[in-house]
């Protein structure tokens, strides 16, 4: 007799099957129903969406109610103690480079160096740095006046220009943490997060290099703009982007304000990542647990020790090289958090529905179902996000309910392959956004585009990033 048996997939204790398959499967697939129904017609908010889309699992599967609600607490407690953290401390920070000019002192240091042919990737590296700590949203409504003046001085296509840091921007949230989706996935199924973050690096370069310049080059022969005059010269002299005149052919932009050096703002930026990183490649190379160095790292290359630390660095590096007050500085800080609330309850609403998903034993099914079929787990959790994300629009809920149904396919995984499913499901989120995603709204806005326009631009931007971020992670996955 098998009861309770314990699976330590990633990490995470999977339970025997509650209920026989055809069963559990038609449960799954009327709580994943559920949450699209109530996202895309109804309109409900995502965290109640997936509170229903639990308790109809559970129930489905022929669990009592109170067994599901106290499975669905349980995750959801968990995941909001470890992920809900991490995206806090990230928001701080995010508000920090941008209150203090420091992300305007990135896009004017390397826009301003690069020549009218290097701007596309130039644009493409700023997209990326400033997505690695920024929100998308945050990052497009910071970089779009940037954008339109590189356009316009350049003569270059506003969609040349642009797509490169939509690429940059849109990666860093699919593939490298403390974006919310590849941390819940990280927590999920229980990966490791530095090496995660120093593999979602190396996809994310080659995939922003194929997604941006070049598929960019491509859309701006095909999506021909003007440039709008949302943003004017006196626009950008002022204003919160503490941004002021231009010079030279492509017009770095200089401050009126003193900002944080191009320095000391890349410092702050980086120093979380290498933290993390360093104690990914620690973990490695010393293998004596009772090492200096190993046990340093271990305290610092915590992720919540490391964004911790970014934060209070952020204080005097980017606080205090922009002259503000210590009244300014805590306002940026407290400012910084109402806006990440909902983002998350969804991820801890995620938490709770993967918890109730393991409870009912769906996941060790799938996973012996899997193994019988011989099916490419990599390849599996790409295309069930790719799934979810065509559905419901929302690339995080696309990576909570994907990496929750493959967490007993994980089992037996190296830290390395494991990380890959993680990728795997980030790149798969950023599948074809379409008319039911918010941010396909928020493109086509900004860039004056028609609908048509908007799909043959951001669209098929966004399908180029997931499907060379899948041929990146398996060609990854060829050498670990």
């Amino acid at each position: 007799m098998t009861s309770a048996l314990t699976h330590l997939a990633a990490g995470t204790e999977l339970v025997e099957p509650v209920a026989g398959g055809a069963q559990l499967v038609l449960a799954a697939l009327a709580g994943i129903a559920l949450i699209v129904v109530l996202i895309t017609i109804v309109k409900l908010h995502p965290f109640l969406a997936l509170i229903f889309g639990a308790l109809t699992v559970g129930m489905a599967a022929g669990e009592n109610i109170s067994d599901v609600l106290a499975s669905f607490s349980s995750g959801f407690g968990s995941t909001a103690a470890s992920v809900g953290i991490l995206i806090a401390l990230g928001a701080m920070f995010a508000k920090l480079l941008a209150d203090s000019g420091g992300a305007d002192e990135i896009v004017d240091t390397i826009v301003g160096h690069a020549s009218p042919r290097a701007l596309p990737w130039a644009m493409a590296l700023v997209g990326a740095i400033i997505g690695l700590p920024m929100f998308f949203e945050i990052g497009l409504v910071l970089l779009m006046p940037v954008i339109y003046l590189v356009a316009r001085r350049s003569q270059l296509s506003l969609i040349t220009v642009g797509i490169p840091a939509l690429a940059g921007l849109s990666a860093m949230h699919g593939f490298v943490p403390p974006h919310p989706g590849p941390v819940a996935a990280i927590s999920l199924l229980n990966a490791d997060l530095g090496v995660t973050l120093a593999l979602g690096v190396l996809v994310a370069i080659p995939t922003i290099v194929v997604a941006g310049p070049l598929f960019g080059k491509l859309a701006g022969r095909w999506v021909v703009l003007e440039v709008p005059d949302r943003f004017d010269a006196a626009d950008l002299a002022g204003g919160d982007s503490n941004a002021g005149g231009t010079t030279g052919a492509t017009g770095p932009v200089t401050a009126t304000k003193t900002r944080p050096t191009f320095g000391l703002t890349m410092f702050s930026v980086l120093l979380p990542v290498a933290l993390m990183m360093g104690k990914a490649l620690v973990d490695i190379f010393v293998d004596d647990k009772s090492h200096l160095l190993r046990q340093t790292f271990d305290i610092l290359g915590q992720p919540l020790m490391a964004l911790l630390i970014a934060v209070v660095v952020g204080m005097f590096t980017l606080g205090g090289g922009a002259k503000m007050t210590r009244d300014q500085i805590v306002k940026t800080i407290e400012s910084s958090l109402p806006p990440v609330a909902g983002i998350i309850l969804i991820v801890a609403a995620g938490g709770g529905f993967k918890q109730v998903l393991v409870d009912t034993g769906i996941g060790t099914l799938l996973a012996e179902w899997a193994k019988g079929a011989n099916l490419s787990v990599v390849l599996l959790a790409w295309v069930l996000a790719v799934l979810i994300r065509l559905a419901t629009g929302s690339a995080t809920v696309a990576t909570i309910t994907a990496s929750s149904l493959m967490l007993g396919l994980v089992e037996g995984m190296s830290t390395g392959e494991v990380s890959l499913v993680v990728l795997a499901v980030g790149a798969g989120s950023l599948f074809f956004s379409h008319v039911n995603d918010a941010g396909f709204w928020l493109v086509k806005e900004y860039f004056g585009m028609t609908v048509g326009q908007t799909i043959k631009s951001w669209s098929l931007m966004e399908t180029a990033l997931s499907v060379a971020g899948l041929v990146f992670v398996l060609l990854l996955g060829l050498v670990i």
